[in-house]
């Protein structure tokens, strides 16, 4: 190629970013997407929010005609993978895949690299996430009231598994620690995935993670169920108690998110919107996601809004009485 066509191709690149960045918000929507889109992770490979984010993107794939490619970007609470996603071009080629500690994340962090509430736009909630308490076999408890009992004996010997100070694990069993007068001691991991192979192992002996996590280890009794953190019992898990049954009051369920940089062209965010509404009605998502307990949770961009803002300050009142904070 002439030395000429050469220097003159990134002068044409930008031109077509900025007629695409600039044109009428109708046929931005109808044009997108034009070239592959990166879904990034916030957590590691294996856990819900892992699951939920490449089912859609396979059903979007297929549906769209670009690939849509998922990047796991997981450390600090998902603090990582948003940071990268706020600071990336707001032009519906980045979408965030996330947690509600999304919301808990501002709320622990003194510092964080971004704002919360006003860096991001919320497309949609894309599934609830359901807690469930399990326990390693080895661990001498088949309920929740034996647990506690059990923990109370042993202040602090009873290691559990959390993904991160104001994860949706940690807010699970910090809850219900706070409820019962329970002490056990946290241990770290990255994400359900690692967190769930360490409880499997034997290595911790406690874990409240998201039923996604658990699609191998439960069939395989790997780990022992004793309860979930919805208000009634799960359709999926009929024979596994709430543990409001032996805690009383107990109730706290969270979502998995998609999220753009919040300067997005409201055309795009309505589009994705769209075509995330389509992929949960498929068949194919309904059934791999209802497999795992990873209900849908469709709602438009404004009422996904409110939820984030009522959510955001549950958070902060349920994370204000534990006194947690990280650097």
């Amino acid at each position: 190629m002439p030395r000429d066509m050469m220097k003159l191709i990134p002068a044409l690149a930008m031109v077509v970013g900025i007629a695409w960045l600039s044109a009428p918000p109708a046929a931005l929507a109808q044009a997108y997407p034009v070239k592959s889109v990166r879904i990034v992770v916030t957590w590691p490979p294996g856990g819900s929010n892992d699951v939920v984010a490449r089912v859609m993107a396979q059903r979007l794939t297929e549906a769209l005609g670009q690939p849509f490619v998922v990047e796991n970007r997981a450390g600090a609470t998902g603090t990582i993978g948003s940071d990268l996603v706020a600071k990336s071009p707001p032009d519906g080629y980045t979408i965030m895949v996330n947690s509600a500690t999304h919301l808990a994340n501002p709320h622990i962090y003194k510092k964080l690299p971004y704002d919360t509430m006003r860096d991001f736009t919320g497309v949609m909630p894309l599934a609830v996430q359901i807690g469930m308490l399990v326990v390693h076999p080895s661990l001498p408890v088949k309920s929740v009231k034996e647990l506690i009992a059990f923990a109370k004996s042993r202040p602090d010997q009873i290691a559990y598994a959390s993904t991160g100070t104001g994860s949706y694990t940690w807010l699970t069993m910090a809850l219900l620690l706070q409820m019962t007068g329970t002490k056990m001691l946290e241990v770290n991991y990255k994400g359900g995935g690692p967190a769930t192979i360490a409880l499997a192992s034997g290595e911790v002996q406690a874990f409240f993670v998201g039923i996604g996590s658990l699609t191998a280890a439960l069939p395989a009794r790997r780990v022992r169920p004793l309860g979930v953190a919805s208000d009634k019992r799960l359709k999926q898990f009929p024979d596994i108690p709430t543990i409001s049954e032996s805690v009383p009051g107990y109730e706290l369920t969270a979502w998995i998110g998609s999220f753009v940089p919040s300067a997005t062209p409201r055309a795009i965010v309505e589009r994705l919107n769209a075509e995330f509404r389509k992929a949960l009605e498929h068949p194919d998502v309904s059934r791999i996601l209802s497999a795992q307990t990873l209900d849908p949770m469709p709602m438009t961009p404004d009422e996904f809004a409110q939820r984030l803002k009522t959510d955001y300050d549950k958070y902060e009142k349920i994370i204000r009485a534990t006194g947690a904070r990280a650097e």
